[in-house]
């Protein structure tokens, strides 16, 4: 393996917790050699299987997070001026097609559409990438993957994936746990009592039901895993709580009441 892409080999296995078959599903897909699109809600866990996947792989792993500002050269490359005068520099996306690593686009469709046209090439039979300004084809290393992720809650008609782009791809839909798997992440990764990680629980289950009602998205597990670190550390459990998931997740006073009232019925009210 190049030295240049050994420094995105994952030494440590990333903790996850499968809940369903989406590990055996992706194996598959990486074996074909089969694009790869994770759809779900923001904070759910699909980073961390890509960065766990990468590691039971033993495949580096380049991660790029898209937004509006992203163009196709900040993916593939460009030249800069040095010492030595003008020097093209590869992007992340040209590295791993190069030496063989995955490339992880998360939140994709939030990328300018420029971006898409660039991996089309990527995603067929031909698996190459044109490097239009440097007049150079490049020829994807076998074990070269492209995996991209996005949220469909937060989707709107102008940056929807194309179906020419989405049909390209093998797709796993994430969601958040069950209740009993989604305890056992927040007790693991914030290392708190697992009773007081199932409350925290039901709290962002409540939550997730006003989805639609006023909130565009329920408490996430990234969100109880703050808390709980915070409750951990000593904090609180009305403060973490108001910390890290509630006063975070709207501005709207109402709903904070409400989402306030959650946490005062798994802890109690205030001292």
């Amino acid at each position: 393996m190049d030295e240049r892409i050994n420094s995105y080999l994952i030494a440590e296995e990333p903790y996850y917790r499968a809940a369903s078959n989406e590990v055996a599903l992706f194996s598959a897909a990486f074996a074909r050699g089969l694009p790869m699109i994770l759809k779900g809600p923001t904070g759910c866990g699909k980073t961390r299987f890509v960065e766990h996947m990468a590691w039971r792989l033993n495949r580096p792993l380049i991660t790029m997070a898209c937004n509006e500002d992203m163009s196709a050269s900040d993916l593939v490359g460009r030249f800069l001026l040095d010492a030595q005068g003008t020097v093209w520099h590869d992007g992340p996306l040209t590295l791993a097609v190069r030496f063989g690593a995955i490339c992880y686009l998360d939140e994709v469709v939030e990328a300018r559409q420029d971006t898409t046209v660039v991996i089309h090439p990527l995603t067929d039979d031909r698996r190459m990438l044109p490097l239009d300004k440097r007049g150079e084809l490049v020829r994807a290393h076998p074990d070269f993957r492209l995996v991209v992720s996005y949220n469909p809650g937060y989707q709107s008609a102008a940056k929807d994936m194309k179906p020419s782009t989405r049909q390209r791809f093998g797709a796993i839909n994430f969601d958040f746990p069950p209740a009993d798997v989604e305890t056992e992440v927040v007790a693991h990764e914030s290392a708190i009592a697992p009773d007081m990680a199932a409350r925290l629980v039901k709290i962002a289950q409540q939550s997730r039901a006003l989805r639609g009602r006023g909130l565009d998205e329920g408490i996430s597990t990234r969100m109880l895993i703050h808390a709980g670190g915070l409750i951990a550390d000593g904090i609180d459990v009305h403060d973490a709580c108001a910390l890290a998931m509630t006063t975070s997740l709207t501005d709207d006073r109402d709903l904070q009441a409400a989402l306030a009232g959650f946490v005062e019925a798994q802890f109690g009210p205030r001292a």
